[in-house]
């Protein structure tokens, strides 16, 4: 049975409340924004207390969110091992430290996403180049040097084990999941897709979300319903998906709601009414505890001793302990799946080819995508449309059929 108690609360600006939290991996700091998105507060969530410790302004009044909601603030970015955050202020990169702020690193655009590789030596920018495409970025963390790099829009998890990242590949019709090895050279890098891809339907997913022991990988979506997929890995097998019911007159999901905390096999959920709901992945059960019912709420995540830390749009900040305390785990060993795994070719790394997908029931190499010409109105959108392009090339070639490949 997992418990709750509330550790420390203190109260934010009730004006603008915390949105979006990001936690340190391994240091007891938490960063928040608000939907304004100029002040970027951070937090000592040592011992069990929530300090406030000096917060950081930025200065670009410039809206750097994705395509499909640029109002929405670019969430910081922590470098994995120092107390480092990165953050997107219009064409620049603004540095905190708990000694006060870096000079800020210059950038070739107005970056949309950060993020620090495992061992942090590169800094991944993604945002759009000056033809108004998608652009991403390797980044000197010292510099702001830049070189041009695979694509990805939608902000980066790290596998617990360093060796491996998932990011995303947005667009309308499907959004891919894709797995990257980390840059194989030192000094700054770009990531190194792999073929094998977590095919999603439609776009404006979050940022994919490991578990402490990478066992599970959620997808908070999408620009359409609200739903939280969640995987199992390396085998890509869909444990389960979750559609949250939307009612008239409930406030709206936060689109920051998804936590993993001291149990990696547990995935919690916060709910608009400022409960937490924690789902059991191994027997698929839900519970729903109580200890915050109130306002509604905002944000949600993990702080690094595998607490949470709850934002509620009342200005509340809490500091949840969760027990069972956390246990030593080890990462669940990648070494077959990515032996298994081949590289992308790095000048098609940006382009949908050659690979292959999964939507965690089926995989499709691409000749088995060239063959499909029927499906159901249950299958997902990006498949049906892929039977419809195959259908008019047929057609356009005299053929009636797509023929075997």
């Amino acid at each position: 049975m997992t418990d709750l108690a509330v550790l420390a609360r203190v109260v934010t600006d009730p004006e603008f409340p915390v949105d979006q939290l990001v936690c340190h991996p391994r240091l007891p700091l938490a960063a928040g924004t608000d939907a304004d998105g100029r002040t970027v507060r951070v937090w000592d969530c040592s011992d069990g207390r929530l300090r406030e410790l000096p917060s950081l302004e930025r200065v670009s009044e410039e809206d750097n969110g994705p395509w499909w909601r640029p109002e929405a603030v670019p969430a910081p970015a922590w470098h994995p091992e120092l107390p480092l955050l990165a953050v997107v202020d219009g064409p620049a990169v603004a540095r905190w430290t708990p000694d006060g702020p870096l000079a800020p690193l210059p950038a070739p655009t107005a970056y949309r996403a950060l993020a620090f590789s495992p061992d942090g030596r590169t800094l991944w920018a993604a945002g759009f180049d000056d033809d108004e495409e998608y652009a991403s970025y390797a980044v000197d963390p010292e510099t702001g040097a830049t070189t041009r790099a695979p694509g990805w829009d939608t902000g980066v998890a790290a596998h617990p084990s360093g060796a491996l990242v998932a990011t995303l590949v947005s667009d309308q019709g499907a959004t891919l999941c894709r797995f990257a090895r980390p840059a194989d050279r030192p000094g700054p890098g770009p990531m190194r897709p792999l073929r094998h891809t977590l095919v999603l339907d439609v776009d404006g997913y979050g940022t994919p979300l490991f578990g402490s022991d990478g066992r599970y990988l959620a997808v908070r979506g999408n620009a359409y319903v609200e739903s939280v997929d969640v995987f199992a890995f390396p085998s890509l097998r869909l444990v389960t998906r979750i559609v949250l019911p939307e009612e008239d007159g409930l406030p709206e999901w936060s689109r920051h709601n998804l936590a993993f905390a001291a149990d990696p096999g547990v995935l919690w959920i916060g709910l608009p009414t400022g409960t937490l709901l924690a789902l059991d992945l191994a027997d698929d059960e839900a519970v729903t505890h109580e200890t915050l019912t109130g306002p509604p709420l905002t944000a949600l995540a993990a702080t690094a001793a595998g607490q949470l830390l709850v934002a509620h749009d009342n200005g509340d900040l809490v500091l949840l302990s969760v027990s069972p305390p956390p246990t030593a785990v080890e990462p669940d060993d990648l070494t077959a799946f990515l032996a298994d795994a081949e590289d992308l070719p790095p000048e098609e790394a940006d382009q949908d080819i050659d690979l292959l997908l999964t939507d965690g029931s089926d995989t499709w190499s691409p000749d088995d995508l060239a063959r499909v010409t029927e499906t159901s109105p249950d299958d997902p959108t990006w498949l049906q449309l892929q039977a419809h392009v195959n259908r008019a090339r047929a057609r356009r070639d005299g053929a009636d059929t797509v023929p075997d490949a």
